[in-house]
């Protein structure tokens, strides 16, 4: 064995030492093992798998969802099923947390409040979403007038607050006689429609700095529509940090539905959501707290658990923050 062979043989565990021309001999680098390149994504699910926050958000968020499409795995009370025999009663077998006011089932109706206040939140991120994403990426591409007229747009949106244009809003559908699948098609319109621009400005930033990639010249000059880049190679490359903001603005939704029908101009019963609860609840919180305090930890839980699984998925995916 030659001096080269020995220390190729000493420094390359994976390689070989024999005669020239062995594919295994030294000097042949095609045969040694590479590591191949993780992606971003990669990269940032290897550091959330070492984050306990993040898997006690997740398991939160999935008991959570769990609980909106399948309540009856919760509890077997009926949460419409109330007698005034039971008014104010205290936690027993029958009722884990007693009952409220109404002598309904306290546990039961937070548990079944769960797929109101989980579809309002859902529905609102999928229209913000979609609106953010759609203004943020065609005005952070094309630039020039576009992109002015869209920043003005933001700016007027952001101009209106939030929950009182939603309440003037809700006041409208609610003198027009409209039901309950109509307030609640209103609540998801009305969210959206106000809480897209966050994201459209994030998306936007992420957009005007993927276009100067040159993966994005290389693609315009092999013929690549403009369609075709924003969608299929700038998008993926720029839908991280959206995600984030999609995933914390859902919590906003969730606490800003339950704002709304705690003021009496969301949700009306006999639909469940937390915040009808709450407002119903405040009234005797001297004669038993627990019917405010149950619904009022769902709600925490349930929007804290959104707001720390975006954090942390934000921290995963900017190295800066790690």
């Amino acid at each position: 064995m030659s001096d080269f062979e020995s220390v190729a043989a000493t420094e390359l565990h994976t390689a070989t030492p024999g005669p020239a021309g062995n594919p295994n001999a030294p000097g042949q680098p095609h045969t040694l093992e590479v590591s191949k390149p993780r992606s971003a994504s990669a990269d940032a699910w290897r550091e959330l798998r070492r984050r306990p926050l993040f898997w006690i958000a997740l398991l939160i968020t999935a008991v959570v969802a769990l609980m909106a499409a399948w309540p009856s795995l919760f509890t077997s009370a009926d949460p419409t099923s109330c007698s005034l025999s039971n008014r104010m009663g205290l936690p027993s077998g029958a009722a884990i947390f007693g009952y409220d006011v109404q002598g309904c089932d306290v546990f039961a109706r937070s548990v079944y409040g769960t797929k109101n206040s989980l579809l309002v939140g859902l529905g609102a991120a999928l229209v913000a979403g979609l609106l953010g994403m759609l203004f943020g990426v065609t005005g952070g591409y094309f630039g020039r007038w576009w992109d002015v007229l869209v920043s003005r747009v933001i700016d007027i949106v952001l101009g209106l607050p939030l929950l009182l244009a939603a309440i003037v809003f809700m006041k409208r559908v609610a003198n027009s006689g409209g039901g309950q699948t109509a307030r609640l098609v209103a609540l998801i319109a009305v969210l959206g429609l106000l809480g897209w621009t966050t994201a459209a400005r994030v998306i936007r930033s992420s957009v005007i700095t993927a276009k100067q990639q040159d993966y994005v010249h290389a693609a315009k000059m092999l013929g690549a529509g403009s369609g075709r880049i924003m969608w299929r190679h700038i998008l993926p490359n720029a839908l991280a940090p959206f995600i984030v903001i999609i995933t914390m603005a859902l919590g906003s939704f969730i606490a800003a539905e339950a704002t709304l029908s705690f003021l009496g101009v969301g949700l009306l019963p006999p639909s469940q959501s937390w915040g009808i609860d709450i407002s119903n609840a405040r009234l005797y919180m001297r004669e038993n707290f627990i019917p405010l305090a149950v619904p009022s930890t769902f709600l925490a839980l349930t929007v804290l658990a959104f707001i720390i699984l975006g954090d942390t998925i934000r921290e995963a995916f900017d190295p800066k923050l790690r």
